[in-house]
């Protein structure tokens, strides 16, 4: 289950993916490390750690 801030910063950046016309492909959490993986559009990927800071890659 995602925490609070996760759920804010997941939100947000899905928000702004898709005003830029970014599909969404997958979200899903890694059990391991609790955090959220985001993949949008052809090579963006965002992780979001449990604390609800992100990073691109």
């Amino acid at each position: 289950m995602p925490t609070v801030e996760q759920l804010k910063t997941s939100f947000i950046l899905s928000f702004w993916a898709t005003k830029m016309y970014l599909p969404v492909y997958l979200v899903r959490i890694d059990e391991r490390t609790k955090n959220i993986v985001i993949l949008a559009g052809e090579e963006n990927e965002i992780i979001i750690y449990p604390n609800g800071k992100w990073r691109y890659i």
